[in-house]
């Protein structure tokens, strides 16, 4: 497809996807609240959970949302461990067992406590200069797995949690939240302002993965960061700054297996 029918075709799927079509997607979890501590915690939450199935992802996460009484970030600041084995007893999904979820909930209140907001906590090991998020992502999640070791509660489902660019991850969920937390229309929210959107990098799943080589926005076979970051400078023809935005279309269109 040549670039100028791509170009057109990118952007109308862009605004054809608004917010009437949000659902079935994590997005729609952040949706459901108002305050800016709420949508980044709801935010996190829903982004560690986004993998498999779209159903049993929101399942799971109304699951959650429904223990945290619909106010995360008062929830996160009251929380401890034990209370959590308690009200978290049937809380599993896929590769994180119930010991996972709870630990998970023990850090981030950690993390909160410590540093008031996830944007201060990520804007630590995040260089404004770089061209993108891959070193901010990496000591983001070293600084949750960093956590869990010390406390003796690294598991395969915690490091699963928490990717790191720099071992080849994709990072699809990480860059999933920086996507809700750094864009702002009527889909993102655009609550961090220390990450412009033209460092983000596009969350590349099978969706966004098989699109893009029938697209010729990638040429590699592989899921994988160099993909992700091949596919977010290719779509930089279309919006230098904010190369990302088509993802949600693009996503979907895969998803709901319909016509570009």
């Amino acid at each position: 497809m040549k670039n100028n029918k791509l170009s057109s075709k990118l952007n109308y799927h862009y605004k054809e996807f608004d917010k009437s079509s949000i659902s079935p997607d994590p997005l729609e979890m952040l949706h459901h609240h108002t305050d800016s501590r709420d949508i980044e915690l709801m935010g996190f939450i829903s982004s560690i959970f986004a993998f498999g199935s779209v159903k049993q992802i929101l399942k799971i996460l109304y699951e959650i949302e429904k223990i945290m009484e619909y106010r995360p970030y008062e929830f996160i600041c009251n929380y401890n461990a034990e209370k959590g084995k308690t009200i978290f007893h049937n809380i599993k999904y896929r590769f994180y067992s119930n010991d996972d979820v709870v630990n998970l909930f023990e850090i981030l209140a950690k993390g909160i406590r410590e540093y008031n907001t996830l944007e201060n906590l990520f804007l630590i090991g995040f260089n404004s200069g770089e061209k993108n998020v891959k070193n901010g992502i990496n000591n983001f999640s070293e600084w949750f797995i960093g956590e869990c070791r010390k406390s003796g509660c690294l598991t395969n489902g915690i490091k699963f949690m928490f990717p790191r660019p720099e071992k080849g991850s994709a990072a699809k969920r990480m860059n999933l939240f920086l996507r809700w937390m750094v864009r702002k229309d009527e889909l993102d929210f655009g609550l961090w302002t220390g990450i412009e959107k033209s460092q983000l990098v596009i969350p590349v799943d099978t969706h966004i993965a098989r699109i893009s080589k029938a697209l010729g926005l990638t040429t590699l076979k592989n899921v994988s960061w160099k993909m992700a970051e091949e596919i977010t400078e290719n779509l930089k023809q279309f919006d230098n700054e904010d190369p990302v935005k088509f993802d949600f279309a693009l996503c979907h269109i895969g998803m709901r297996k319909m016509e570009f």
